[in-house]
């Protein structure tokens, strides 16, 4: 992983972090990359609007968060860097990171303690996977389906996305070979416990593409997280992966006839990282939007709006009642036992490593 050196680190640290920094410092707006819909709407209630109030700057959203790599890399080679912070994957952090696009961070010079004085370090734990990276949330991948288009027989595992015979009609997919090609894997007979081993050959990722394969012709192919959540609402598919929040809120705020499919559900990570190449004064102002937004409070504030898990121990005693309809949340969040039943754990070095190279075949896939 490429490093910052002792003297980069210093010079950071004396701009933002070791010294005291007044708002004359800072700059006086932000641009702040997400992933838009229902998960941006959940940050600016949690996080952009109470800091906008007490420090009377402008946050910029942009929905990019999709396209973070490429877009920052590009950035990076034209040396005009226009983002100020960016909400990332935890694979696409550490791929940023080795790149040396994202900044090292010292977790517990630049974020809050926990309320009982542990170091953010500690509370954020081992869900910190690259120095890169700022974890906001746990989160997971899994399917929602019509009820009023499945029949008598409801969906009870993941590899009804490949039953097209039982429940026919179009199926939502994301534009990627993350989590497609372990499922297609897993409903191809390959052990849990193997996938990546498989995935990690020529051979295994033939295997999966021929797996999507048996249905590619009933696939819609999504790139934003709201695309689904939409497709279910109109009626056009009858089952689509998502993001489980973006299902939560077209099944519980908008009282749609859909449900969730748990099983195998991918457990992911989803946080932040601060593009390399900021003026002081921006950097500035990001470290102290980020010890803000992702104290104590703040991460469990947010479950009130989405349900995704925070990233902070501290947090979780703190998850209580949506904002507006006031149904406890906690049953809704991936980690609870009754939907966490059989869950895949996303292997964010195998992504990390494999990405690009996986990333090429599947779209050469896809154009055939």
């Amino acid at each position: 992983m490429k490093m910052f050196t002792k003297l980069s680190l210093a010079v950071a640290f004396t701009a933002f972090g070791t010294t005291a920094v007044t708002a004359a410092d800072m700059a006086d707006e932000m641009t702040i990359v997400s992933w838009g819909g229902a998960y941006s709407t959940s940050q600016q209630k949690a996080y952009h609007e109470p800091y906008m109030e007490k420090t009377g700057i402008k946050i910029i959203n942009d929905e990019s968060s999709a396209e973070a790599v490429a877009k920052l890399r590009a950035m990076d080679e034209a040396g005009n860097v226009t983002w100020d912070l960016v909400d990332v994957v935890a694979s696409d952090a550490i791929r940023l990171c080795d790149e040396g696009l994202a900044m090292e961070i010292d977790h517990d010079k630049v974020l809050a303690n926990a309320p009982d004085g542990t170091p953010a370090s500690k509370d954020f734990g081992d869900l910190i996977v690259s120095g890169c990276f700022i974890p906001q949330i746990v989160y997971s991948t899994t399917f929602g389906y019509r009820t009023d288009m499945v029949g008598d027989k409801k969906p009870t595992d993941i590899c009804a996305i490949f039953d097209t015979k039982t429940w026919p009609g179009k199926r939502s997919l994301e534009k990627r070979p993350i989590n497609n090609m372990e499922w297609a894997l897993l409903c191809d007979g390959v052990a849990k416990e193997d996938v990546y081993d498989v995935l990690a050959t020529p051979e295994g990722q033939e295997k999966a593409l021929a797996k999507l394969g048996t249905i590619k012709d009933d696939v819609i192919w999504w790139s934003a997280g709201a695309d689904t959540p939409q497709l279910l609402a109109d009626g056009e598919i009858v089952m689509g992966s998502t993001y489980n929040g973006r299902l939560f809120s077209v099944i519980e705020e908008q009282n749609q006839p859909v449900a969730m499919l748990w099983d195998a559900q991918v457990f992911d990570l989803d946080g932040w990282i601060v593009p390399a190449g900021l003026s002081d004064e921006r950097k500035a102002r990001v470290m102290d939007y980020l010890k803000f937004a992702t104290d104590t409070q703040r991460l469990a504030d947010q479950a009130k709006y989405i349900s995704y898990g925070p990233a902070r121990k501290s947090s979780a005693p703190l998850v209580g009642k949506h904002a507006d309809l006031g149904i406890e949340m906690a049953p809704h969040m991936p980690t609870d036992p009754e939907n966490a039943k059989n869950t895949f754990l996303y292997n964010y070095e195998f992504w990390a490593d494999y990405r690009d190279d996986i990333d090429a075949k599947f779209q050469a896939w896809l154009a055939r």
